[in-house]
């Protein structure tokens, strides 16, 4: 089975944002896959990150903020990065990981329009992922970019 980890800094919006689209999406294409998010750090999960995808029918409610220390298998055949701190901190995975970044625009102290913003960029992108591994290929940064 696929396995999948989203890492950002906090782990309280973007990536957790970004694990509800791809459990979402991988639903619909019927691809059987272990979709995990964490941080650099444990904080929270940001009330407006529930509250953007609540509206679009993605309940995100029960996510917990969690580092990757917290996760008890760390063998991850992709592993997306959605902030540049968490890039730069990722920790070294096996040549057989595909690393992939984007760097998502930090919602918090924005406007809900700008946290629909950003939750709809990782939507795209999210979909873009799993159209292609539904496929099963491999999923490339440049193919995965938001419109």
């Amino acid at each position: 089975m696929l396995k999948i980890l989203v890492l950002c800094t906090h782990n309280s919006a973007r990536s957790q944002m970004a694990e509800g689209w791809l459990r979402h999406y991988a639903r619909a294409q019927s691809l059987q896959a272990v979709i995990k998010s964490a941080g650099t750090q444990k904080t929270f999960v940001k009330e407006n990150a529930i509250v953007v995808m609540k509206e679009i029918g993605i309940d995100i409610s029960q996510h917990q903020s969690k580092t990757i220390a917290d996760l008890k298998d760390n063998d991850f055949d992709i592993v997306l990065t959605v902030c540049d701190a968490a890039n730069e901190a990722c920790p070294i995975y096996p040549a057989s990981t595909n690393r992939l970044h984007i760097s998502f625009e930090d919602p918090s102290g924005q406007s809900l329009d700008k946290w629909r913003e950003v939750r709809d960029a990782i939507g795209q992108s999210s979909k873009k992922m799993i159209e292609i591994l539904a496929k099963n290929k491999t999923p490339k940064q440049k193919d995965i970019l938001p419109n």
